[in-house]
């Protein structure tokens, strides 16, 4: 389904340091990325575009061929059914994603995994692809070691616990980091659906003209408040040792 996401992005460093901005994300099924829209593009420069090389392994190629290959590397036992991208797009021909989505889908559209790409303002990029664990209201669980860099006030001794509302009226993605039992950060984006149209795109920016903009400036602004707040600050070569990371759970 395509749509747009209109909603918040929210931290929490417990006790330490909180934000909360508006965003807006698309979720675009990669097998039917609109072709008829003026003001959104694929691989094509527009006010929104969806380039492939923006995601994935960074190059010009098809993204979902690139996903599909994910799935097979981590033994998911996927039977060919969509897959849809849930990011923001670029703006003014710029974006900047922190984390961006895959929901991979069966034929019958149960849920399969998640791929969840995350990358650092180093121009790095990591893929974590878990199987779901879906619960009686639909609500997704997951949960894995962290495995890459992302911020010099996290150490790499810690576990992601996602919880997902799949795309639908509203689409949410909420991220637990746990330092042992302690919460180190919560992360999350909920979002409530609009029609994927030229109209709603433009209101969508009006809104919000300078989104991805301000998602680059946010960071850096953000990380120099929790410097100033005395958050611990490790840099990335002060990093504490990882631990082995543990087996990924499969679906019950």
């Amino acid at each position: 389904m395509n749509a747009i996401y209109t909603g918040h992005v929210a931290h929490n460093r417990p006790g330490k340091h909180r934000l909360r901005y508006p965003v807006f994300m698309l979720t675009l099924d990669l097998d039917a990325v609109p072709s008829d829209l003026k003001h959104l593009k694929h691989n094509r420069a527009a006010l929104f575009s969806l380039f492939d090389r923006d995601h994935a392994g960074r190059i010009d190629a098809p993204i979902k061929p690139q996903i599909e290959a994910k799935l097979r590397e981590a033994g998911i036992a996927w039977d060919g059914g969509r897959i849809a991208l849930l990011a923001m797009p670029r703006l003014f021909n710029f974006v900047f994603n922190p984390l961006s989505v895959y929901f991979c889908y069966r034929r019958d559209e149960t849920v399969v995994a998640l791929v969840h790409e995350v990358s650092n303002t180093f121009g790095e990029s990591h893929f974590y692809v878990l199987p779901p664990r879906i619960e009686a209201n639909g609500a997704i669980r997951q949960n894995c070691d962290k495995e890459f860099f992302v911020s010099p006030f996290l150490e790499s001794a810690l576990t992601y616990e996602f919880s997902i509302t799949p795309p639908g009226d509203r689409v949410a993605v909420a991220m637990i980091v746990r330092r042992g039992e302690e919460i180190a950060l919560t992360a999350s984006f909920g979002g409530e659906y609009r029609e994927l149209t030229d109209a709603q795109l433009l209101r969508t920016w009006l809104a919000n003209p300078l989104m991805t903009f301000k998602v680059i400036a946010g960071i850096h602004w953000e990380a120099l408040r929790m410097w100033l707040k005395g958050v611990r600050f490790l840099g990335r070569r002060g990093q504490l040792p990882r631990r082995p990371v543990r087996e990924k759970k499969a679906a019950a």
